[in-house]
């Protein structure tokens, strides 16, 4: 695995926005699979040891993804994501809040927005991040998103080797 990839975290408090940047050694059409398909997602979409359960996803316009983040004691934290914009393998947005199990958000919520390129066989993917609040915001920070979300792009990356290697 190459680790001179380049990984950056910034955290804009007077936006109220995060926004990472990740190189992974793959190509685009990988990549956007990895993050658009349920059936890769859930194979990295979440920190070690936690693990990722997709109920339901429609990846379209006005569709949806209802997924769970599921700890080893099998408590499920639920999350409904609804796409907002699609370009494909170049940019998607979508709208995520938690929820409860019946697919209820619990607002507020926070706008991603996920930026794909690709230059001599590796992928580049920027998500932006904007919260609706400062104090959600702040809350998931201290909670440990910058040290659970780059686990997670971590996870991406073996995953992405493996796939890039069949």
């Amino acid at each position: 695995m190459n680790d001179n990839l380049l990984f950056d975290f910034t955290v804009n408090k007077s936006t109220k926005t995060v926004l990472i940047t990740k190189e992974f050694d793959a190509d685009l059409s990988l990549v956007w699979d990895a993050f658009t398909k349920k059936e890769i997602l859930d194979q990295w979409w979440a920190p070690k040891p936690f693990s990722s359960k997709t109920k339901a996803m429609n990846f379209e316009v006005g569709g949806r993804r209802f997924y769970a983040m599921v700890s080893p004691e099998g408590q499920e934290r639920w999350v409904v994501q609804k796409y907002t914009s699609i370009t494909p393998k170049t940019n998607f947005k979508l709208y995520n809040a938690f929820a409860d199990a019946a697919e209820n958000p619990e607002l507020p919520g926070s706008e991603w927005d996920h930026t794909f390129s690709e230059q001599s066989g590796k992928t580049t993917v920027r998500v932006s991040i904007y919260n609706e609040s400062l104090e959600r915001m702040e809350k998931q920070i201290e909670m440990g998103f910058k040290e659970g979300f780059t686990m997670t792009l971590n996870s991406l990356q073996e995953l992405l080797t493996t796939l890039s290697e069949k």
